[in-house]
């Protein structure tokens, strides 16, 4: 996949892919229903699907309230790498 640039002529920018464990960790949960976390987060059942097949990325506040709802850091339920790779974290930031 190409990097992507903007119409500016800035540096390209990475496109960033994000996978989840919603579906593992509902399992893990007593085989919670999409049902049953969607109203625990005040969705739709549908957007839980959406997620759970990579359709649709949450906003922050929602990957949080995921998140506390499964009892796990954020980074247990979502993970994320670029287009390259996973993402590092630089040893000296700017």
């Amino acid at each position: 996949m190409a990097a992507l640039c903007s119409d500016i002529g800035e540096s390209p920018v990475r496109k960033v892919l994000i996978s989840n464990r919603i579906r593992e960790l509902r399992f893990r949960a007593g085989e919670m229903t999409q049902q049953a976390l969607a109203d625990s987060v005040g969705i739709t059942r549908q957007t839980i699907i959406a997620l759970e097949q990579g359709k649709y990325y949450p906003s922050l506040e929602l990957a949080f309230l995921i998140a506390e709802t499964f009892g796990v850091e954020l980074q247990e339920v979502f993970q994320h790498q670029n287009d390259s790779g996973p993402l590092k974290r630089s040893a000296n930031p700017s």
